[in-house]
């Protein structure tokens, strides 16, 4: 469900999230924010009165987006699996390589999930629930096709390949070497493939 904002709103939800991308929740306060807009601190408490209100909004935000590249990806290579899951990879080895969009928020703020309001907490749980589901039917469709073998349940594989895709944006951000992404992700995705 899309909410209609007014131009600064969008621009404190841009801001907010690249903030997130680079520090989590607790890297970053309304003043930081307030300075970034150009802004006054109350305006900003004008369209979102809390700061749990304005990350929860970021964060619902980046689910929908993230769910309409998910099924956008499924669209477009509906009849390949292998190209779907590398499609989701590929996205992930651009966004790094370009510096784009570096690293996924949810993962930034699940680190902090025990410490965070409950409705930012909400939406975090809830994008890492639609992306297992969506990356076990994937699995799934593929396992069907024959072109996948796996070795445990599709919802348990899918989870072991969201926590390799995230592990390897943690360590390309540690290590500074956006190709070690793939050098990580691409060995797991291998196992997965019917030996030739």
């Amino acid at each position: 469900m899309s909410v209609e904002r007014s131009p600064k709103a969008i621009e404190i939800i841009n801001h907010t999230r690249s903030l997130l991308t680079s520090g989590g929740y607790k890297s970053f306060s309304y003043a930081d924010l307030a300075e970034r807009v150009q802004i006054r601190k109350a305006s900003i408490h004008h369209h979102f009165p809390a700061k749990a209100d304005l990350v929860q909004a970021v964060v619902s935000e980046y689910r929908q987006e993230a769910w309409a590249g998910m099924a956008a990806t499924s669209q477009h290579f509906s009849n390949d699996p292998l190209a779907e899951l590398n499609g989701y990879v590929n996205f992930w080895a651009n966004c790094i390589r370009e510096n784009s969009s570096p690293f996924c928020i949810c993962v930034m703020l699940a680190v902090e999930l025990p410490t965070l309001p409950e409705e930012v907490a909400t939406e975090v749980k809830g994008h890492f629930s639609d992306l297992s589901e969506w990356l076990a039917t994937v699995l799934s469709k593929g396992e069907k096709s024959g072109v996948f073998i796996l070795q445990e349940k599709a919802a348990a594989e899918a989870k072991s390949v969201m926590a390799t895709v995230h592990g390897a944006m943690i360590a390309a951000r540690a290590f500074n070497h956006p190709d070690l992404f793939l050098q990580i992700v691409q060995p797991v995705i291998n196992k997965l493939l019917p030996a030739s």
